[in-house]
């Protein structure tokens, strides 16, 4: 059993604050981040979109590309609308071999606001549960149609943040709709990533190993801060250095026989966590923790 190790170039340059590493080139993520021992790459926002363009890059640094962000909007748009909008990601994303999409709902959200409270994120409408599962539900039958799998991405400052929102969310939509695990967001969000991947393990097809530091979260939610002032403040690191229980996380991974992607996803200040040291952190943590729960064979890089 196999999982790939892949990294997110947020440990770089940030695209919810781009000013954060908004000097480091595409070439210094790309390169440190094969160098530090990672097999892919999500998306980013210094990335060409184009797969003419971007497959040979990546192949000049022998990473593949293991997904990238996409901005739902299917509590006002249609299905059909989201599914016009979506085409040059998706064809993207398909012609560069990834087999999942981070989709977020982002209607009315507010992580990317650094003056806003996270605790003022926009509550999913109750009534809109059983419409919005079958549009996410249609979408994702299609994008997996053209070979590409939903990876739904709760997240901090949005309609879907909660253990509460991921169970309605799955219980409204058909298992054609995936979960990403982020463990990062889950802690933030008062839930426990490993009762989340306990239930829901059947349904995850993309994980995030976002660790979170206690004491900044602590003292955030005391101040009551923006997502982007949390991040600033170092409430996030690599796998391995924070809180999350993650042998007990990848214990229900391997017992679903999960065998995606595991991507450090985890925005810092380059200027205060050094990326390098980061990314190196990151993956040896993740190699050891995946090894150990059985994750992964030998390197587990192809």
């Amino acid at each position: 059993m196999t999982v790939q190790l892949g990294i997110n170039p947020l440990t770089w340059t940030n695209d919810d604050l781009p000013s954060l590493g908004a000097e480091t080139p595409l070439e210094t993520c790309l390169k440190e981040g094969r160098q530090a021992g990672f097999a892919g790459f999500e998306l980013g926002n210094k990335f060409p979109r184009e797969a003419s363009v971007l497959g040979p890059i990546l192949a000049n640094h022998d990473v593949k590309l293991v997904s990238g962000w996409y901005s739902g909007e299917l509590l006002t748009r249609t299905v059909e609308e989201e599914i016009e909008a979506v085409q040059s990601h998706l064809t993207l994303l398909r012609e560069l071999g990834a087999k999942v999409m981070v989709f977020a709902e982002v209607t009315n959200c507010i992580h990317g606001l650094q003056d806003t409270p996270v605790r003022l994120r926009p509550k999913f409408p109750a009534d809109k549960w059983q419409e919005y599962g079958k549009k996410l539900s249609e979408f994702a039958k299609y994008t997996k149609s053209q070979g590409v799998e939903v990876a739904y991405h709760h997240h901090m400052g949005t309609v879907i943040e909660t253990a509460d929102d991921i169970d309605n969310l799955m219980e409204y939509t058909s298992d054609e709709v995936g979960l990403l695990l982020d463990t990062g967001h889950l802690t933030f969000a008062g839930a426990d990533p490993v009762l989340v991947a306990t239930r829901w393990a059947h349904r995850i097809n993309h994980v995030h190993t976002k660790d979170v530091r206690a004491d900044v979260l602590a003292s955030a939610q005391n101040r009551n801060t923006s997502f982007l002032n949390a991040v600033l403040d170092g409430v996030f690191t690599v796998p391995g250095d924070g809180c999350v229980n993650y042998p007990a996380v990848f214990e229900q991974l391997k017992k679903a026989n999960y065998q995606g992607w595991c991507v450090v996803e985890a925005e810092q200040d380059p200027s205060i966590a050094h990326p390098m040291t980061y990314a190196t952190l990151g993956f040896n943590n993740l190699q050891k923790l995946a090894r150990e729960a059985g994750l992964l064979t030998g390197e587990g890089q192809e």
